[in-house]
């Protein structure tokens, strides 16, 4: 993705430079006035003004949408973990609750049997 981002910057910047070799070299070789040299000099700044904006315009909506694509990306990953986490905890809990209620219920029965042993016991020692 940044390879990319640098491609444009460098895209724009040669854009930048060969506009301002041209417009130097396009002095150079002028047979105009300098009146007219001016006047075409300040059009060709304009352009080249132009033409920086544009390119600036392109590569922010450029970013801007790749902003957008990866959040949305990053957004979707974020649920999907939230709802496996979620699932995962319910899972356990349930299980968890499972093994104490089947636990529970063998711990009374033991508890129960003992003491209905303990007291058979007492009983016949009595007699």
């Amino acid at each position: 993705m940044a390879k990319k981002g640098n491609n444009l910057g460098g895209v724009l910047a040669g854009l930048l430079a060969g506009a301002a070799v041209g417009v130097v070299m396009g002095m150079l070789y002028a047979p105009e006035e300098g009146k007219e040299t001016r006047k075409k000099l300040k059009k060709k700044a304009g352009n080249i003004k132009d033409q920086a904006v544009d390119q600036y315009g392109k590569v922010s909506e450029v970013a801007k949408n790749r902003y957008n694509d990866v959040s949305d990306k990053v957004k979707g990953h974020y649920d999907n973990l939230s709802s496996t986490f979620k699932d995962t905890a319910s899972s356990v809990a349930s299980t968890v609750k499972e093994g104490y209620d089947k636990y529970k219920d063998r711990a009374m029965d033991t508890a129960t049997s003992l003491a209905k042993d303990v007291s058979d016991k007492l009983d016949s020692m009595k007699s």
